[in-house]
Order: C-alpha cells, then sequence, then structure tokens
C-alpha cells in the first residue's frame, strides 16, 4: 500500500476513490493500471475490512458458478455488463498470479486456504504497482462538483479530482465502520435510492418458540428453505436468537415482515414413502430410532413434541396415519419474529438505483464523472462469494473508463 503522509496529501488526482474496500481497490488498481493518478481515501483504520472477515477469517472470494441470476435488483439486467467482462475466471487468474492457495468449499465457492488477508495483501499489492494511493483514517465532509470534476474537502485537507468514485458499501455490520454515506453523496446528485433492508441475515424468533428449542441451539441439518419466490437447499443452524446457516442467510433476502417461511426438514427423502418403506422392512422399530437416522437425537425430539406425537413401532400406526406423520414431520412453517438486522446481516438490499447508472461504466447518467461500485448500487448476490465478485467487476468496469 502507498501511504501518503498527510503534509503530502496531492492537491489534484485523477481518479477520486471513497472506499477501500473490494470494489475501491479493484477500481484503484485498474484505474491505475492506465496511467491514472489515483487517491483511495476511507474512514475506517485499516484496508478491506469487510474482506478480513468474511469467510469465518479465510475469504469466499468468489463463485465458480457466478451468472447474473445469482444477485437480486430492481434492474436484474443491470449486473450482466460487468460480470461478462470481468468474470469470476478473471479474479482465479489474479489469485493464481500471486500465487495464493484456495480450495473449493460447497456449490462453486472458493475460499482462501490460509487466510482473508492474502486477499487484501494482493488486491494491495496491485494498487502499489499501479501507483494508486491509499489514506486511512481519512473522512469526507463535503463534495462539490465542479466544471469538469469535483472538489472534495476531507479531514486531511481538500483534494480536487476529474472522476469521483462511490465505493462506501452498503449498511451492514456498522461496527465494521459501515454507513449510508454512499447513499447521502447520491442523494445529493439527485439519484433515487431503492428502499434498503438486511439481506443474508440470521432470523429472531419469539420468546415461546425460544423456550421450545431451548436444547437445540447449535444443531444443524439440511433443509430446504423457501420464502416468497426464493427455495434454497442448504445447511439451517438453530441459535439462542432463533435460525441461521446457509438456507436461512439465503431465504432472508426474499423475507419481508409477517411472511411465512416453509422449510423441509428432510429434503432428501420423501417421508411418508420412507417410514412406509421402514415399517415393512422392521414393523418393530419405533419412530423415535427410525428418525435418528436422519436427524440428531434432541431434533428428533423437538419435532415430535412439535407435532404432539408419542413415540412407538411403526407396526402400531395405520398406513393413512404413518403418511400423515411423514408428512407433517417433512414440513415447518414458521412466521419469524423479526431479522437481526444491519447488525450481521452480510449485505444490503437496495441501494443507488441503477437505472440511473451506466450498466457499463457505473458512470452516473447525468452527473458526468461521478461514478457508484460494488454494495453501494441496488445490486445485492447470493451467499457464496457472488457479492465480492460483483465488487471485483463493478470496480474494474469503473476503473476501466473512470
Amino acid at each position: 500500500m502507498t501511504e501518503v503522509p498527510i503534509s503530502q496529501l496531492p492537491e489534484h488526482v485523477d481518479v477520486l476513490i471513497i472506499g477501500a474496500g473490494a470494489a475501491g481497490l479493484m477500481c484503484a488498481a485498474t484505474a491505475g493500471q492506465r496511467g491514472r493518478s489515483v487517491l483511495v481515501l476511507d474512514h475506517a483504520n485499516k484496508v478491506g475490512k469487510k474482506i478480513l472477515m468474511s469467510g469465518g477469517g479465510r475469504c469466499n472470494f468468489t463463485n465458480l458458478y457466478t451468472s447474473s441470476d445469482n444477485f437480486y435488483s430492481r434492474n436484474p439486467h443491470f449486473c450482466k455488463s460487468a460480470l461478462a467482462r470481468y468474470s469470476q475466471w478473471d479474479f482465479i487468474a489474479l489469485v493464481e498470479k500471486y500465487g495464493v492457495p484456495y480450495h473449493e468449499k460447497t456449490l462453486g465457492q472458493l475460499f482462501c486456504d490460509n487466510k482473508s488477508k492474502d486477499i487484501v495483501d494482493l488486491m494491495l499489492a496491485e494498487c502499489r504497482a499501479a501507483r494508486a494511493q491509499i489514506r486511512t483514517r481519512c473522512s469526507v465532509s463535503a463534495i462539490k462538483a465542479k466544471a469538469s470534476g469535483y472538489r472534495v474537502k476531507t479531514s486531511l485537507g481538500t483534494v480536487t479530482c476529474e472522476s469521483l468514485v462511490v465505493a462506501t458499501g452498503g449498511l451492514s455490520i456498522p461496527t465494521m465502520g459501515a454507513t449510508g454515506f454512499g447513499y447521502e453523496i447520491a442523494s445529493q446528485f439527485g439519484l433515487d435510492i431503492v428502499a434498503t433492508r438486511p439481506a443474508l441475515v440470521p432470523f429472531t424468533q419469539h420468546k415461546r418458540q425460544l423456550e421450545w428449542q431451548n436444547l437445540l441451539p447449535g444443531s444443524s441439518l439440511e433443509v430446504t428453505a423457501s420464502c416468497g419466490e426464493g427455495s434454497f437447499n442448504e445447511q439451517m443452524l438453530f441459535t439462542h436468537r432463533g435460525l441461521s446457516g446457509p438456507a436461512v442467510l439465503q431465504v432472508s433476502s426474499h423475507w419481508k415482515e409477517g411472511m411465512e417461511v416453509v422449510f423441509n426438514l428432510a429434503p432428501s427423502f420423501d417421508l411418508p414413502d420412507w417410514l412406509q418403506q421402514r415399517r415393512q422392512q422392521n414393523p418393530e422399530s419405533h419412530l423415535h430410532s427410525v428418525l435418528a437416522d436422519i436427524w440428531s437425537k434432541k431434533l428428533v425430539q423437538f419435532f415430535l413434541q412439535r407435532k404432539k406425537l408419542t413415540s412407538g413401532p411403526l407396526k402400531q400406526f395405520g398406513e393413512s396415519e404413518l403418511r400423515e406423520i411423514g408428512s407433517g414431520l417433512q414440513t415447518w412453517k414458521l412466521v419469524p419474529a423479526d431479522t437481526e438486522g444491519y447488525r450481521t446481516a452480510e449485505v444490503t438490499l437496495g441501494g443507488v438505483d441503477t437505472e440511473q447508472v451506466s450498466s457499463r461504466t457505473m458512470e452516473c447518467k447525468n452527473q458526468a464523472g461521478l461514478y457508484f461500485v460494488g454494495e453501494v448500487l441496488d445490486v445485492t448476490g447470493w451467499l457464496g462469494g457472488f457479492n465480492f465478485q460483483w465488487a471485483w467487476a463493478s470496480g474494474h468496469a469503473a476503473g476501466e473508463v473512470a
């Protein structure tokens, strides 16, 4: 990283980028490689904080199966151009260029073998090679458009630039420094904001429900979680506050207050048929011991209690009764109390309206020289490395022209 002493903060640069996260760093490196003078500002004490904490400290930096179908936006076509021109294969090539070891976990998710800092380090190396300057602990207090470019007042002095890139992220995880500053800049220049809400976030449950589940925190199982138009087959985790795990985080992007979430608790089985087969094979086997083949004992006890069922040998149940039991155990319908909010949300749904931004360059259509990249835009990916790929792709798109 090229640190800039306070006394040497440049008076003018070609490209000024607000935000030293994934999108901002990619934009800086790309613009710098074109010979543009670049300065990146961030109010935090270090760069790439969200990169560092992601993926349990190993950074799920992209996904092998990235496509526009993995993103939410009021304009679902907006992300296609940038993703096509800087794909997951391009970023994987960059990771391999720096010899960063990585592996596929599940569903195309790529993680560092060692630590997330490897991704931050390679991006800083790219910025250093492109002579992009980075200044942390620097907050922006005012932005003013000039005849050609912008005047930006910061806590370290005033800088003018030809191109201004907003890479400030969304509202998720405020303890990491997230703010709504990017939306304020957009509003200042007349851009609309698509209503924001937390996404990829755990559900909370009502007190009574939590009391029923008091033995379950830490237990997990494979489910299919469905809500609205979203349906995801992954792990669900019981917590002290409600429900989490990949399936829950994914479906939370489709959930709004009062909506019902439907869980298939045994997606690999047709429980009515399976129980019938088990009865034919061993009619003396008990219901709870048979179910323990697919769920933990704690989960079996909870699911039986939830349906007010008592165990007994399978032979005591008639065919229609056993089918009814299987159907009842297979499906769990739940209206969550809420989500855990931005405090733990991995990303923010909504953001700067993409109808007012070029999908090719990320430049505002009605404000020359002003660009928005990354999470601040109304583009939100699924869980699994898609949001990082959007950051790389949108940052690269702006960096090619800013």
